[in-house]
């Protein structure tokens, strides 16, 4: 399998229970639910994504022609010393993340996370597994370690996910020019709803990619 990589670089996740920790993102091209073609944005199922995954042209992207190679490119980014960890992002990472892929970066000593949209099954092995529900969608990924939902989105209630079998839930708020808002909103629901705990994106605030 060829791997189509749209970036890669090191950085601090920001979102979620993972927030703080060093970590590879791989971000793989493509999505099952949007094109990444502005032209495309206002039909798409997800039509308020924030981030280009289209082509392979971006900093640390490329073709991969086998899952040691993928994983050795990743390995370039790690500065060494504790826990390596690879946070495979997209788009959608399950178009072409798979075993053999998860794998070779476990020989390699890595930790392998994944930030999926949950329409697809997620492959055995993962050491983490945060979805992040989209609205109009069917989730066929229902356990893992994290459930990260965007909010406020219209027409999804959160208690529809509130029985699934994750270990942490957050509500993290939408980011648009109603941010302020959102933040707001999403604040208050954590503290009625108390299973859901809030989730920022940390990163955006201390200017990291």
């Amino acid at each position: 399998m060829t791997y189509s990589v749209k970036e890669t670089y090191l950085t601090l996740q920001g979102e979620g229970a993972q927030t703080g920790r060093a970590a590879v993102f791989l971000r793989f091209a493509g999505c099952n639910l949007w094109s990444g073609l502005e032209e495309h944005r206002a039909s798409a199922i997800c039509n308020f994504c924030d981030t280009d995954f289209v082509g392979t042209d971006g900093p640390g992207g490329g073709k991969f022609a086998s899952a040691d190679q993928l994983a050795e490119h990743v390995r370039a980014f790690w500065p060494g010393g504790g826990q390596p960890y690879v946070i495979c992002t997209g788009g959608e990472p399950l178009l072409q993340l798979d075993s053999e892929a998860i794998d070779a970066f476990h020989k390699l000593g890595f930790e392998v996370g994944v930030e999926t949209n949950g329409t697809l099954a997620a492959p055995a092995g993962l050491d983490w597994i945060c979805v992040s529900p989209k609205a109009q969608t069917e989730i066929v990924q229902t356990s893992g370690h994290e459930l990260k939902l965007v909010y406020p989105q219209p027409d999804v209630d959160p208690q529809r996910f509130a029985g699934l079998d994750f270990e942490n839930f957050f509500l993290q708020p939408m980011d648009n020019d109603q941010q302020a808002e959102n933040i707001t909103a999403t604040a208050q629901y954590c503290q009625e709803n108390p299973q859901w705990r809030l989730s920022l994106q940390t990163h955006k605030l201390i200017g990291l990619p």
